[in-house]
């Protein structure tokens, strides 16, 4: 009589994540978040004055490099929100933190190598789009890999999110011009290289702790798609708002990225060195993150027209003060009014659509797209006044804020066509 088959062993299921591990993986991401923000801002918000100084970049060429990189991002997001999909987070994160290391090396090494030349030039506008599409591959990545780590408290992580992100932006913006002064424009590449190093050196250890715990078994975890309870308000106006938020964000970076290729030449009207125009041109961007705090703990902003309608409003004022004004008083009270407005557009764009359900972790990287049009039409915006009207120096900031204009228009329309 043949014996009869042993049954097959099984293995003991996997741990699932206590809230000990989701802490841990957080605090892991918002390392790697931090890092991310920090070494990108330290190199393209100071690559304008790299660029001024080494190749004689004036406010057209320095716009034309802001709207390649609008335009590569905004093309690259969407695949990049696929590339993640089809080859999980960890490796998108790898593919996209080395590539950065990777871009950053070069540009460091490429003047050393054949000087300040022509083709030294036209290898950093190579190097700013392949460095673009492995930007664009990180920040979905990352803030789906929160999400995850916070089922039904997304409003609470992205108030989190934004905190870091634009601390460390500020900080980079502070102190990057201390380091051009005294060491030198390839300091701008070689410190953002060593810190996505050090994201590298990071990934392991987070995968380690990610696969090992996985997340209980349900669709939305399987996705990355963390969905929160429905909000309170009538379905209708929930929508009025996301679509109101989604006009005015593109339009916050058209203004946000027709300021930042100006700066050198807006210092040097001022008579302002490196180091103390990141003193002073950083003020918005404390102003910002100051805004994400206040916004963060106080809801009385929600499903308000009139906060929104005051910041694009805003937005537009403060962004022709900071361009136009003759006295450096008026460009710090300028950049408090768009710090603040900045924040709570940005701030309205990522809350409405997870208070109505919408943000999920496949439209995240048509979001990041969104972002990359305003940063290509607004420098485009500034060229295009510029080509049109040579004589007139601030042909470009009159341009952006004619764009800025007629967005504030959109914005009026959608709402009267909602409300009907």
């Amino acid at each position: 009589m043949p014996h009869s088959a042993e049954p097959a062993a099984v293995a003991p299921p996997a741990p699932m994540r206590t809230p000990h591990v989701h802490r841990q993986l957080r605090n892991g991401f918002f390392a790697l978040q931090a890092l991310n923000s920090l070494a990108s801002a330290y190199y393209f918000n100071y690559l304008f004055f790299y660029m001024a100084e080494h190749f004689g970049f004036d406010n057209r060429d320095n716009l034309l490099v802001s709207a390649l990189y609008g335009l590569a991002y905004m093309i690259t997001s969407v695949y990049a929100g696929k590339f993640a999909q089809k080859n999980g987070y960890f490796f998108t994160m790898y593919a996209g933190f080395g590539g950065m290391g990777l871009c950053m090396a070069l540009g460091a090494f490429a003047p050393k190598v054949i000087g300040y030349s022509q083709t030294t030039m036209l290898l950093e506008w190579v190097l700013l789009a392949i460095w673009t599409f492995c930007v664009s591959l990180t920040w979905p990545t990352l803030q789906a890999l929160l999400n995850e780590q916070t089922p039904g408290k997304g409003s609470w992580t992205a108030g989190i999110y934004n905190m870091v992100w634009a601390g460390a932006a500020a900080v980079a913006y502070f102190t990057s011009g201390m380091l051009l002064d005294h060491l030198g424009g390839e300091v701008l590449f070689w410190v953002p290289a060593g810190m996505h190093l050090l994201q590298v050196a990071m990934l392991p250890g987070l995968q380690k702790i990610h696969d090992a715990t996985p997340m209980p078994e349900s669709p939305a975890v399987a996705t990355g798609e963390i969905l929160p309870p429905l909000n309170s308000r009538p379905l209708a106006k929930a929508r009025t708002f996301i679509n109101l938020a989604r006009v005015a964000n593109p339009f916050a970076y058209v203004a946000i990225y027709g300021i930042l290729p100006v700066i050198p030449k807006l210092a040097e009207h001022f008579g302002l060195t490196p180091t103390q125009a990141g003193l002073i041109c950083s003020v918005w961007m404390w102003t910002r993150l100051g805004g994400f705090v206040w916004f963060w703990l106080w809801p009385g902003w929600h499903y308000r027209f009139r906060w929104l309608l005051t910041a694009f409003i805003g937005l537009i004022g403060s962004y022709a003060a900071i361009l136009l004004g003759s006295q450096i008083w008026l460009l710090v009270a300028a950049q408090v009014v768009f710090g603040l407005a900045t924040s709570l557009i940005y701030y309205s764009s990522l809350f409405y659509s997870l208070d109505t359900g919408e943000s999920k972790g496949s439209r995240s990287g048509f979001h990041e797209a969104a972002i990359g049009l305003g940063v290509f039409i607004g420098p485009t915006a500034g060229v295009a006044g510029l080509r049109l009207f040579p004589a007139q120096p601030n042909a470009a900031t009159w341009g952006i804020t004619a764009l800025l204009i007629g967005g504030l228009a959109l914005f009026l329309f959608v709402r009267a066509r909602r409300q009907k």
